[in-house]
């Protein structure tokens, strides 16, 4: 396992502290959760297919 250094608030660290202990677990549990959770969500963008159901104009794409 490598070790990373982060920089934030404190104030921010020690609320994301009492978060963690709140749900049982440490802050570097939940920092390792939530970079799996990053780094697979690239994987679900890449895959998602959406099929309009027909092609749209240049000007269509372009109104807002």
């Amino acid at each position: 396992m490598r070790n990373v250094t982060l920089s934030a608030e404190e104030e921010l660290i020690d609320q994301a502290r009492l978060v963690a202990r709140e749900q049982h677990t440490t802050l570097n549990e939940a920092f390792r959760e939530w970079l799996k959770q990053f780094t697979s969500s690239r994987g679900n963008v890449e895959a998602f297919d959406v099929n309009a159901g027909r092609h749209f104009t240049r000007d269509e794409l372009n109104e807002r």
